[in-house]
């Protein structure tokens, strides 16, 4: 396998859906917190890249393995196994050794910070590895958008956060003994990262959405019933838009809690790309032409948001 093929069964072009909310969590934490680690940080960045990709790798070699319909709807070309005449031994060997790997750096993560890490990153395992594969995996249902923007919107913007505040009770288990466990959390704080991540939560689950969009008629025939083939192409299309917004008044409540910087009601600029975006994924849903515009949406919104909470962080320095 060479390096090309490798970075198309990956899609390292996705990996942004990781890099963003990881940048989110990082300068939200240097915002609010004040708090950076930067050892962390870099294990954090390894291991959650690593094991995007695993997903991702799966995700293409369970598509290859299950498909029923082996010809038309870009398949021979958007499957890397298929248009780079991949041999399967070859691709699982290599999704192991992801996998080991990025398992070996959330250990090292975890012995860096506490079992929180571990519990979480255990969960996000489960979800990233059963979302491709299993008997009914998370992406052939109607779940698959809730799923990935909670795994990549959520957790991976919480536990960015959480590896430079782990020890400052915002939350924490203590185990005194085998019958006696105690967990402490901030209520307060946990509502408000989340809020934090929500433009993130949205955009992810906008990608998965507008992905299934496209592939609507080619899920059918290979028995994947995602969301849009439950709720329709229509209610599909305006789910789409309603969760762009639902990113951008978060931002503002975020600002009026004075959790986020007022420099971040800037985001709102971009509204007009968004909506532009927006109008020209309901006139034409193909993977060729628009899907792009999911992508795009997603990271002129996060990008531009992380930005204005970094800008929050200078500014700080300064007054």
């Amino acid at each position: 396998m060479g390096i090309g093929s490798f970075l198309k069964l990956v899609e390292i072009q996705t990996k942004v859906a990781s890099v963003i909310p990881f940048l989110l969590g990082t300068f939200y934490s240097l915002y609010r917190y004040d708090n950076f680690n930067i050892k962390n940080a870099i294990i954090m960045f390894l291991s959650m890249i690593i094991f995007d990709m695993t997903t991702t790798a799966i995700n293409n070699y369970m598509d290859y393995a299950k498909a029923v319909k082996k010809e038309g709807y870009g398949y021979e070309t958007h499957n890397a196994i298929v248009s780079y005449n991949l041999n399967p031994k070859v691709v699982r060997i290599t999704i192991y050794f992801m996998l080991i790997l990025a398992t070996a750096l959330g250990l090292l993560l975890v012995k860096n910070t506490n079992i929180i890490v571990l519990l979480i990153g255990a969960v996000s395992f489960v979800i990233g590895i059963t979302y491709s594969f299993g008997p009914i995996p998370i992406s052939r249902t109607p779940f698959g958008e809730i799923f990935s923007g909670l795994a990549m919107g959520f957790i991976i913007t919480f536990l960015t956060i959480y590896i430079h505040i782990f020890d400052l009770g915002i939350l924490s288990i203590n185990f005194n003994n085998l019958s006696n466990i105690s967990i402490n959390f901030n209520i307060i704080e946990l509502i408000y990262i989340f809020i934090v991540s929500l433009p993130a939560i949205m955009g992810i689950s906008n990608i998965m959405l507008a992905n299934n969009i496209c592939d609507i008629d080619e899920d059918i025939e290979n028995k994947r019933y995602t969301l849009p083939i439950y709720i329709g192409k229509e209610n599909a299309l305006k789910l789409f838009k309603w969760l762009y917004y639902i990113g951008f008044i978060a931002i503002v409540v975020g600002v009026l809690l004075r959790i986020l910087p007022i420099v971040s009601i800037v985001t709102l600029l971009v509204l007009k790309v968004i909506n532009k975006n927006i109008n020209k994924f309901n006139k034409i849903q193909t993977k060729k032409d628009t899907f792009i515009l999911a992508v795009k949406n997603f990271v002129v919104m996060n990008v531009t948001y992380a930005l204005t909470i970094l800008v929050g962080v200078v500014l700080n320095l300064f007054y």
